[in-house]
């Protein structure tokens, strides 16, 4: 009986895990846009400083991801508990804000880029003045960047739960937990190694021969991965967010669907899908941007 009875318990452990690695999986796919655009933002967020208070600040900026999902992960799962009608309209909202945070990140960058610009210079600037607490301007770009996550932490936790709603809550438990911890060490342990890509490239641009040559490669491709990061990661928030909406509304997921359906099952179908989800995404975003445009801002009173 003893036997029988671990017997039975290593399949119930074997079957959960199975199906934590499906939900894991299909989770993973879901979140793809917000962790490309999580990994871009916070990578860029923390270079700037001396190179060796780089990896202090993403190890610091690391914990507070840690926190983050801490608080977040058992509110989605009390949610999911007792009030399970709330994860499709928080998906929606989700899958909205993706959208509108590709459109509005899109739109400042072609709006504003001289502001853009001239902030990033201060921030150089500041960095390298003597007259400048580095330390508050560590601590302040730190607080940033854990805000910056508890948004994008959110949003992947609301996704990721999404796919699983209709698993059981020990599977939602493992799974989502699983999820949180990758993400964070798999996000932060390449921002870490991108914000080091320079320091390696200098380091072998000093030697000789192969060495030097590759290094003068990485400090030649070093800015364009950044750039690439972040319009994989803006295209990424479109076709997961638009996807997620139309999703959400059964008479254009038809659509979209037929319209894939007509070009092929195959390749060329998925793309077509993919690409529609992504239009929509950029429709609802530009939407979005402009309804929130329209809303009188509050003026600071005069002092």
């Amino acid at each position: 009986m003893a036997g029988s009875s671990l017997l039975a318990l290593l399949d119930d452990i074997t079957s959960l895990l199975d199906d934590v690695a499906t939900l894991s999986k299909v989770a993973v796919q879901k979140t793809s846009g917000v962790v490309g655009d999580d990994l871009a933002l916070n990578a860029e967020q923390v270079t700037g400083f001396a190179a060796e208070r780089e990896l202090p600040v993403v190890w610091a900026v690391t914990k507070g991801s840690f926190v983050n999902k801490a608080i977040l992960v058992p509110a989605a799962l009390l949610i999911s508990a007792f009030v399970p009608r709330m994860i499709v309209p928080l998906l929606m909202i989700g899958g909205l804000y993706l959208c509108y945070e590709g459109f509005e990140k899109i739109a400042h960058k072609l709006l504003h880029a001289k502001e853009e610009a001239a902030h990033r210079a201060a921030l150089r600037a500041a960095v390298v003045d003597s007259t400048v607490d580095l330390v508050a301007l560590e601590r302040d770009r730190i607080k940033g960047a854990i805000r910056t996550d508890f948004i994008l932490s959110a949003e992947i936790v609301v996704i990721a739960l999404g796919t699983m709603a209709t698993a059981p809550i020990r599977e939602q438990i493992v799974a989502l937990t699983v999820i949180a911890i990758v993400i964070t060490v798999l996000v932060y342990g390449l921002v870490a190694g991108i914000v080091k890509l320079d320091d390696l490239g200098l380091r072998l641009h000093r030697g000789k021969g192969l060495p030097r040559a590759f290094g003068a490669l990485i400090l030649r491709l070093a800015p364009y991965l950044m750039r690439t990061l972040s319009v994989v990661g803006t295209a990424a928030m479109f076709m997961v967010g638009g996807s997620i909406l139309v999703h959400g509304v059964p008479a254009v997921e038809h659509v979209i669907i037929g319209a894939g359906d007509a070009v092929g099952r195959g390749l060329a179908g998925t793309v077509v899908r993919t690409l529609l989800d992504a239009l929509a995404g950029v429709v609802a975003g530009g939407v979005t941007v402009g309804l929130l445009a329209l809303v009188p801002k509050r003026r600071s009173p005069a002092h």
